[in-house]
């Protein structure tokens, strides 16, 4: 049995390969806007569906498992994806600092016989951070790639995180302990 990560998120594709399971990795492009309005907390499941339905059942092997995922940040009730611009990053720094937000990740599951979906969703409370810091964050980090503007796992999670409720690997990008609890349970046996 083999596990196809359908991502070019480094860190999915490293918490993935640490699963145990032989992992390939493929890309998928899709139009991640969204039309019709989503409830902010279905955003990302729904942008992980679409991502495994852009990879039709039938094209999949026997054994194999198509995993998707999608993060967003919520903040206010503003979806807030990944920046486009140096300023984008600033403003979402800017707006997080201090407050609560959450992080939802979507995940999809696809086999020839079967998809299963969920979300995870986790709390981060940022500390106040001084103009500085997110400034010195964002021009050496360059967090373009990354909901919100940020990695937990890099310089701006180690000094602003104050607070985290959920799954840490959530707020990274992939909810590792629920998604292999899924994967044993419905899809893989070792």
């Amino acid at each position: 049995m083999r596990l196809l990560l359908a991502s070019k998120s480094p860190r999915r594709r490293q918490l993935l390969s640490e699963l145990g399971y032989p992992v390939e990795f493929i890309n998928i492009d899709v139009d991640e806007s969204l039309g019709a309005h989503v409830d902010a907390d279905r955003v990302a499941e729904t942008l992980a569906r679409r991502k495994a339905a852009a990879c039709p059942a039938q094209s999949l092997a026997e054994g194999d498992v198509l995993v998707t995922a999608d993060t967003v940040v919520v903040h206010r009730d503003q979806v807030l994806g990944k920046p486009k611009s140096r300023d984008e990053a600033l403003i979402m720094l800017r707006s997080l600092s201090g407050d609560r937000h959450t992080v939802y990740t979507g995940v999809c599951m696809r086999s020839r016989e079967q998809e299963v979906s969920f979300t995870e969703a986790t709390d981060v409370v940022f500390r106040r951070l001084d103009e500085d810091d997110i400034v010195y964050y964002v021009d050496k980090y360059q967090p373009y790639d990354k909901a919100g503007a940020y990695g937990v796992q890099e310089w701006i999670g180690m000094v602003g995180v104050s607070r985290l409720e959920g799954c840490y690997y959530n707020v990274m990008g992939l909810p590792v302990a629920r998604l292999y609890e899924i994967l044993k349970s419905k899809f893989l046996s070792r």
